[in-house]
């Protein structure tokens, strides 16, 4: 009998290959923005692992943590989305349970997700010190 393979995220394993790949083949005007965010998300933490789920780049905690349901995806981070061609959609699946003060996050749905959109590495740049704080207050929750 074969069992499942457990996920990178899963088990807390970066995939960088992975996301390396897809970046080099990505063709999108948002491309630019995903390379400094990329950067940007890795950087804020040294616990923040990378792979590709729900066909995008995804980052995730790799710190030692209790067992847990797969499908609960209680490492993730934050997630890209490309659906728009002129907007990086991020997608935080627990944003909800972030500290977020200055309401950089938004969105108001009842699974805990929240968004942040860029147009811009300016935007990006404008709101760095908050974004780091509430990837780094994740990622405090997640210990």
């Amino acid at each position: 009998m074969a069992t499942k393979a457990i996920s990178g995220l899963y088990a807390g394993i970066s995939e960088s290959d992975q996301v390396n790949d897809f970046i080099w083949q990505l063709i999108h005007p948002m491309k630019p923005v995903a390379e400094y965010l990329r950067t940007f998300i890795l950087k804020a933490d040294k616990s923040i692992g990378e792979g590709i789920y729900w066909n995008a780049p995804t980052f995730y905690y790799t710190g030692k943590m209790q067992p847990f349901n797969q499908k609960e995806h209680k490492r993730y981070i934050v997630g890209f989305n490309f659906y728009k061609q002129d907007t990086l959609r991020l997608v935080f699946l627990f944003g909800a349970d972030a500290d977020d003060p200055n309401h950089l996050l938004s969105g108001e749905f009842k699974d805990k997700r929240k968004l942040i959109t860029f147009r811009s590495i300016e935007e990006v740049k404008r709101c760095e010190p908050e974004f780091k704080k509430v990837i780094k207050s994740l990622i405090r929750k997640m210990k």
